[in-house]
């Protein structure tokens, strides 16, 4: 009922910045319930938070990883929402993943959303 495509994903190197962008549709997708937020998954390693905005757009949080070098925004006409990514590192290099879900505080708490994306690959080079 809610359908995530992810796009913007690439190679850059160390230092670099990327833009990573999910467009989000469905019968059932109201982009003023549901928060969105951004995974990822390095290779061998289980998927992790790394940022959520709630549906208003107003409130914001990160993983300690990527504070301060990313930032989550949303557009709730569009429907869309983005990671600018900057300061990129080798271990950055993940598949990222988008994901919506209307239970924000819980996802926050580690609760896996109901949505997700098919994942779009970033690969930082040092």
């Amino acid at each position: 009922q809610v359908h995530l495509v992810e796009s913007g994903g690439g190679l850059v190197q160390t230092g670099g910045s990327l833009r990573l962008s999910c467009a989000a549709s469905g019968r059932t997708f109201n982009s003023k319930a549901y928060a969105m937020a951004w995974y990822r998954q390095a290779p061998g390693k289980d998927r992790e938070f790394v940022a959520l905005i709630k549906a208003s757009g107003t409130n914001t949080y990160y993983a300690e990883l990527v504070e301060g070098r990313f930032m989550i925004s949303r557009d709730n006409v569009k429907n869309t929402v983005d990671l600018q990514m900057n300061s990129l590192r080798p271990d950055d290099t993940a598949i990222y993943y988008c994901a919506a879900d209307v239970y924000d505080e819980l996802v926050l708490k580690g609760r896996r959303p109901d949505y997700w994306g098919q994942g779009t690959q970033v690969t930082v080079s040092s």
